[in-house]
């Protein structure tokens, strides 16, 4: 059974016209659903709203007031705990190699440089291949395949875009 335009027209309170009312009043006469989402309707439009206790504005603006400066402190023992985890952790990393350094600098810096020339030139001969790869490639793909390439990668610098224009919006709504 299709509830979805006398829901819509229940919960909206939406005026009727005489069709619609006779369709409803139809629907209502064979529909438990929809009579119990009316009993609801009326109920709650006859409950009687009851002002709040005298100084409520008072005791949840410094409730509300409380809960910031605990949240404040939570997160700056959170940040201590981090940081100070973080720090024994890079020490006990990094111990070893400052005991092997001091115990013998000279032997350290040559595998330090050594190191560093390895990938120096490791990074020398990945550009020299991509490099050939450019000059080849542009021969070998036939122009279909290149515009499906650049397209894709069109697609992919929109996504990016969007997903970075989305995260940076200001949230609209009441401000505290």
């Amino acid at each position: 059974m299709n509830h979805q335009p006398f829901e819509e027209w229940l919960l909206n309170d939406k005026h009727l016209n005489p069709t619609e009312k006779r369709e409803l009043d139809s629907h209502l006469r064979v529909c438990l659903h929809c009579t119990a989402l009316t009993a609801t309707g009326l109920a709650l439009r006859s409950a009687r709203a009851v002002p709040p206790a005298p100084g409520f504005a008072m005791r949840f603006q410094q409730r509300l007031a409380a809960q910031k400066i605990a949240e404040r402190r939570r997160r700056l023992w959170g940040i201590i705990v981090l940081l100070l985890s973080g720090g024994v952790l890079f020490s006990w990393l990094v111990n070893p190699y400052v005991r092997a350094f001091s115990s013998a600098p000279v032997q350290s810096l040559t595998v330090a440089v050594g190191y560093f020339l390895y990938f120096a030139t490791s990074i020398q001969a990945l550009g020299e291949t991509l490099l050939v790869f450019a000059r080849v490639l542009p021969n070998i793909i036939p122009p279909y395949i290149w515009m499906i390439i650049i397209s894709g990668l069109a697609g992919f610098g929109l996504l990016g875009s969007v997903s970075i224009w989305r995260f940076t919006r200001l949230p609209q709504g009441v401000s505290s």
